[in-house]
């Protein structure tokens, strides 16, 4: 049913329809109504349909942006080269360090 209209408010348009029309015009006028509205229900689909075309060709282009951002950026290659920079200088210094004798100094 349409929102807002009972049964009785339908049976008094169709009384209505019926003596403004006329029952001979009625059927036609009644199935112009219901291509009107069809028509009318696809317009609204199709409007639909674009919308969310727009909104989805929108999440894409935001998700194109954050993976070449990503791509750019790259911080998990930067850290790890940082990392084996690190291990490079950590192991030099620890290599360079002459050792001790192990005898004491002879005083």
């Amino acid at each position: 049913m349409l929102p807002g209209i009972g049964f009785s408010e339908l049976v008094i348009l169709a009384i209505a329809a019926l003596i403004f029309v006329g029952p001979k015009d009625l059927p036609l006028m009644m199935r112009r109504l219901g291509q009107f509205v069809g028509k009318g229900r696809a317009m609204a689909r199709e409007f639909q349909a674009a919308f969310d075309d727009i909104a989805r060709q929108s999440e894409l282009e935001e998700l194109r942006k954050e993976i070449e951002d990503l791509k750019r950026s790259n911080t998990m290659k930067q850290a790890a080269e940082d990392l084996a920079a690190y291990e490079a200088d950590v192991n030099s210094a620890v290599m360079a360090k002459t050792p001790t004798d192990p005898e004491g100094d002879p005083a």
